[in-house]
């Protein structure tokens, strides 16, 4: 099912298999201005995914036929650069996890409010389309290197999803001072509100901490400032 606008400005995909729920996100993003088409079922929706050309997909977790983190990791596998925000139940902090572990940029919680879901697709959006820079980051010894998007230390290797470089790449440039949670949000995930209640910071922050554990245990990169924000550097 596909609906259109004359003064679209995006066009994004939403797989979802309630039909109430597709019909109404449909219409939201086409009342906005936005080209919006849609799929009812996993299936459908990863040939959708894949053959079409779309800015933004709006991916619910679980779907008939294909289930919305295997699209997802296919997705990404296809198109490294697509723009992916997934849908999950609200207190499942299992799929949350999985979703950016198979490459989801964001994620929102049913049920959401349309505000936060504009603010998130727009947020998502801005990023979309953005060129990787080549830039390199060395700390502690490990190196960062964000044009393969793999972080090494001696012998050892792990990949990095582009946000995750992302974030790097920001606290290392403000490096001399504490980078609050607000401040993430809004110039590395250009969240136009980023008083938004979200564990989007916290769960990248685990994750990247994870990685960096792997590459050497002996540091401690990425300390949270109790009440502050976060930094690059170990604390001294």
């Amino acid at each position: 099912m596909t609906a259109s606008n004359r003064k679209s400005r995006a066009s994004v995909l939403v797989v979802e298999d309630d039909p109430a729920i597709l019909r109404g996100l449909l219409d939201v993003f086409v009342f906005h201005g936005y080209r919006a088409e849609g799929a009812e079922d996993g299936v459908e929706g990863l040939r959708l995914c894949l053959e079409g050309s779309h800015d933004l997909i709006l991916l619910d977790v679980m779907l008939p036929g294909v289930d919305g983190l295997t699209i997802c990791r296919e997705v990404r596998k296809a198109k490294p650069r697509q723009a992916i925000i997934m849908l999950t139940a609200k207190g499942r902090e299992g799929d949350i996890l999985e979703g950016f572990k198979a490459g989801a940029d964001d994620y929102v919680s049913k049920p959401f409010s349309l505000r936060e879901l504009l603010m998130r697709v727009e947020a998502v959006l801005r990023r979309a389309g953005k060129i990787a820079g080549d830039e390199q980051v060395m700390v502690s010894g490990i190196l960062f290197d964000g044009g393969n998007l793999l972080a090494s230390f001696r012998e050892r290797t792990a990949e990095l999803t582009r946000r995750e470089m992302d974030i790097v790449a920001y606290l290392h440039r403000h490096r001399d001072r504490v980078v609050s949670k607000k401040e993430l949000l809004k110039e590395v995930w250009n969240y136009a509100d980023p008083d938004v209640e979200t564990r989007t910071v916290d769960i990248h922050m685990l994750k990247l901490r994870k990685k960096i554990c792997a590459l050497n245990p002996e540091i401690a990169l990425l300390p949270t400032v109790r009440g502050e924000g976060y930094r690059l550097e170990p604390l001294p």
